[in-house]
């Protein structure tokens, strides 16, 4: 490969360690789910999709075989082609679109255990593998604080329950003890009012949990999923790489030649794929910091409001700290917590 292609590239490629070890993986264990991910991802001719993308199971490489019947079936109305003719052609087929995939998935696997053991190299992208780390251990954090407000929300949820069972039984007694009516009568009251209050609360907290559900499982996940395509094609492109490097190393007869500009072909559409992918996850980073932020000034503020103003005894605030986010509550006198139930 020429050296202007390669000074053109916006990353850089650096040797791996000689005990086989980039970053934190442990090398037997990321190793072998690498390996599983390479067998798993082969195709399958008997259900719906033959996959001839090979490595990591992209969308890019998925062929339905409706397609394939498509083909079988205009063949078919041919009067002069036979059922063993048909067969034949069909097969054939198949076999190319293994033997794509099959190719592809070697020089895949090749890479990553060349990576894996220090006799190969990969492409960095320094800054961008960076953010990449840093969003992994974010979701991670936000997952334990999800976690945790889910643990709050039951065990306050508790709470409101018999704090409302205590205030009817007081309320009852009350009727039921003429000596003891007043003082019966005002603790039921105030167990009535904390009910009342814990369901306001309980609703702030609720929404606290449904948002920041939403910013890990939804926003955070399909920029994860975009970086995982990426990771597929930088492991293609660094493939394709080593091959044409190999090729370019060898004697320049005839049939070398060809295979060097195919190889260079093939170079080519993996590297733009891999530049396509790379800029993706640089945008949905971006846009994903900026939404993360806006969410969870809007929900921290919001949690901090409705847990001060519970436990500070300030019903009015705490209602308006629901009202400033627009949240809307079931009757608090109602037996059935329906909103909580629809969790």
């Amino acid at each position: 490969m020429s050296d202007g292609m390669m000074s053109k590239a916006a990353t850089m490629e650096i040797p791996i360690n000689s005990n086989g070890v980039s970053g934190t993986l442990n090398e037997d264990e990321s190793l072998e789910q690498d390996l599983q991910q390479v067998m798993v991802s082969g195709p399958n001719l008997n259900e719906t999709s033959i996959v001839s993308g090979g490595y990591g199971g992209t969308t890019e490489g998925i062929i339905p075989t409706s397609s394939l019947k498509g083909s079988m079936s205009q063949q078919s109305s041919h009067p002069s082609l036979t059922s063993e003719e048909l067969s034949r052609g069909l097969a054939v087929e198949k076999f190319d679109l293994v033997k794509k995939w099959g190719i592809n998935t070697y020089k895949c696997t090749k890479q990553l255990i060349s990576e894996r053991f220090g006799r190969g190299s990969r492409t960095v992208d320094l800054e961008l593998e960076t953010q990449i780390e840093l969003l992994r251990d974010t979701k991670r954090k936000y997952e334990g604080v999800l976690q945790l407000a889910r643990a709050l929300t039951a065990h306050f949820y508790s709470l409101v329950q018999t704090q409302r069972a205590l205030g009817d039984a007081f309320s009852d007694l009350s009727q039921k003890s003429p000596e003891l009516q007043e003082e019966f009568g005002y603790n039921a009251e105030t167990q009535k009012l904390l009910c009342k209050n814990g369901e306001t609360l309980l609703g702030a907290v609720n929404f606290f949990v449904s948002s920041i559900n939403t910013l890990i499982n939804k926003t955070m996940e399909d920029t994860l999923m975009t970086v995982k395509q990426y990771e597929t094609a930088r492991l293609e492109y660094d493939a394709y790489r080593a091959d044409l490097e190999e090729l370019s190393l060898g004697p320049r007869d005839a049939a070398t030649l060809c295979r060097i500009e195919i190889a260079q072909q093939n170079f080519q559409t993996h590297r733009g794929k891999y530049e396509k992918l790379r800029g993706d996850v640089t945008i949905k980073l971006r846009f994903l910091q900026e939404n993360k932020v806006k969410v969870m000034h809007k929900q921290l503020l919001l949690f901090h409001n409705a847990i001060s103003s519970y436990f500070a005894g300030n019903q009015q605030q705490l209602e308006a700290s629901l009202q400033q986010f627009n949240i809307k509550l079931s009757s608090a006198a109602s037996d059935k917590p329906s909103w909580l139930e629809e969790q």
